[in-house]
């Protein structure tokens, strides 16, 4: 995994924001107010609408990209694809719209893919399904005709596990049990159920990995020759400690708690003191990531998702601001101007997390932008966003987001405007 912008250094931050400890440029108060309520209102009918457009009713997948400006369609490997961590965000962004209706007819359909699986029997969530209606039976994985080959095809990505996901599927049922179920400590609910049996599949494939304990990337290739990832992600860590803290909350379980500070030590070991980020993780062999490879998510989503975060990891904050912004919104890596939507409404989250208010809505304000026509935002302002990562499979090639409209984009801007906490399923302060 490479995550590559120029070597930071500490001397970048001097400006220091109260009390908050961040290391932030000196921000000016004369930005516009926040259009929170218009921008939420919008984005909460656009997920709303393509919940539906993936089917009228039922247990659902909804796929992650539609056609760019310029497009009559998506590459094979994206035109079916609903992207497991894209429709876990969408579900939360959908409680907090109020939606819980829509919001439930994906988490149903997680809950069916944790019952049954067309291979194994372990409970575990793929990286993506087939987008469209889910049956009482095995859902579909994503593919493409190849008409030179004369073949189906699968994506070898989209077929694994990665840890990560599989904890934002938890994320995503824990908001649904809390939204909807009479008692919150009810076991037999089927949210809080597999939710559990997701993290319980973390616990039992991906703790075998050399470095500091934590958790590794999970399984990714076909079904016949899935292979184990060794290296270490610290935005998969704050996913685990978050998904593994709050079922903890509710179910006391002692492996739950151990889980949730296992990855949190991961993470711990991850910041960097002296220049105030946090390392992308560890590689393969379990040796640091190198300085320079660096992500927007990594900075961002310790303050948000692990409790109890200590204060002096909110220099990240100022970090990213520094390092990673460009304009009114920010990068994935440093590279070029092109902003990262996602990226940029996280920032918003986080920032308004922290106190800093003007920041949040400069970032805020940016996002309405980029409505596609649809409603959806595109993933980027323009053209490609490079993350300086490879695809997780055979021959994998860059990893880049494209200017198409996209479910997960929208669903963080939901989250951003209305502040809120995807980690906790509480608003921020």
């Amino acid at each position: 995994m490479g995550r590559t912008i120029a070597a930071a250094t500490a001397a970048a931050m001097s400006v220091a924001m109260g009390a908050l400890g961040l290391m932030l440029p000196a921000v000016a108060d004369t930005r516009p107010a926040s259009p929170a309520g218009g921008l939420a209102s919008g984005l909460c009918r656009a997920l709303s609408r393509a919940v539906d457009a993936a089917a009228p009713s039922g247990p659902v997948f909804v796929a992650s990209y539609s056609p760019g400006p310029g497009e009559t369609d998506l590459p094979g490997p994206l035109r079916t694809t609903a992207f497991s961590y894209d429709n876990a965000v969408a579900v939360i962004a959908l409680v907090a719209c109020g939606d819980r209706a829509r919001a439930g007819r994906i988490a149903d359909a997680f809950v069916i893919a944790g019952r049954k699986d067309r291979t194994f029997t372990d409970g575990r969530i793929r990286n993506g399904y087939r987008a469209g209606p889910v049956a009482d039976a095995p859902p579909n994985l994503p593919g493409w005709w190849d008409k030179d080959a004369g073949r189906w095809d699968e994506d070898a990505y989209q077929d694994g596990s990665a840890t990560g996901n599989l904890a934002w599927v938890a994320l995503a049922l824990l908001t649904m049990h809390e939204a909807t179920a009479a008692s919150p400590a009810t076991a037999a609910d089927p949210y809080l159920a597999t939710a559990r049996h997701v993290l319980a599949w973390i616990g039992a494939h991906a703790t075998d990995a050399p470095g500091p304990p934590g958790y590794a990337g999970g399984v990714t290739g076909f079904d016949t020759a899935q292979q184990v990832l060794t290296w270490q992600s610290t935005e998969h860590n704050i996913d685990v400690a978050a998904a593994a803290h709050w079922a903890s909350r509710l179910t006391h379980d002692p492996a739950e708690t151990a889980m949730a500070a296992r990855a949190t030590g991961f993470v711990a070991s991850r910041f960097q003191p002296e220049a105030g980020f946090f390392l992308l993780g560890t590689t393969p062999e379990g040796q640091d990531a190198a300085r320079d490879h660096l992500a927007l998510d990594v900075q961002l989503w310790p303050v948000l998702g692990v409790p109890d975060a200590p204060a002096p990891w909110r220099r990240a904050l100022g970090f990213a601001d520094a390092h990673l912004r460009r304009g009114d919104g920010m990068t994935f890596a440093g590279f070029g101007t092109n902003r990262w939507t996602e990226g940029s409404a996280q920032a918003s989250l986080a920032f308004r997390s922290a106190g800093a208010d003007a920041i949040a809505d400069g970032l805020l304000n940016g996002l309405a932008a980029h409505a596609a026509p649809s409603g959806l935002l595109y993933a980027t302002s323009a053209g490609t966003v490079p993350t300086g990562l490879k695809v997780e499979a055979e021959n994998g090639g860059d990893f880049e987001y494209f200017h198409r409209p996209h479910i997960g984009a929208t669903a963080w801007a939901t989250m951003a405007a209305l502040r809120w906490n995807p980690f906790t399923g509480r608003k921020v302060n």
